[in-house]
């Protein structure tokens, strides 16, 4: 794997499991019939209807952009109780942005709550990303997955039974 296949669907599963992120670059995936992610689909597309949705740049995919005074880059989520892969999923499409000299805010968004929270790229947070993307690639290249470490929202998950066997 090279650091241009990274996406932010691995960056958000590096910052919340390493052991669902090794799962999904070994193309085993269990999400199929979860009914979390059915839910977050169905918000995807019946939220901002107005917007354009899924602009492509390489192999990143933003829900939508939005240019007002700045370019603003939207992240749809279907709750805010576990953000920190929602955040860090926004942070790399600015990371990914910065790199081709292109300056933007984030906005992560609950439409179910009504929520906004704008989001900007520090330079602390790119030294961050740039350990995180290394580390993905270093994953990636595990024979076996990493132990499982057991959290408060592993219940949820739809690679649980697998995790634990």
């Amino acid at each position: 794997m090279k650091d241009n296949e990274i996406t932010g669907v691995m960056v958000q599963y590096y910052m919340v499991c390493k052991r669902e992120l090794w799962f999904y670059l070994n193309q085993v995936n269990m999400n199929y019939d979860n009914d979390d992610i059915n839910i977050g689909r169905l918000i995807h597309e019946n939220s901002y209807k107005h917007e354009r949705k899924e602009f492509r740049v390489d192999n990143v995919v933003f829900d939508f952009v939005q240019f007002k005074d700045k370019l603003t880059v939207f992240e749809v989520k279907k709750s805010s109780k576990l953000t920190i892969g929602a955040l860090y999923q926004l942070y790399y499409y600015l990371y990914i942005l910065r790199k081709a000299g292109i300056v933007a805010d984030g906005m992560l968004v609950y439409p179910k709550e009504k929520k906004r929270e704008r989001i900007v790229l520090s330079d602390e947070i790119i030294c961050e990303l740039d350990e995180i993307l290394l580390d993905i690639l270093e994953i990636a290249d595990y024979i076996t997955p990493p132990k499982a470490e057991i959290k408060p929202f592993c219940r949820r998950c739809s690679f649980m039974e697998l995790c634990l066997i």
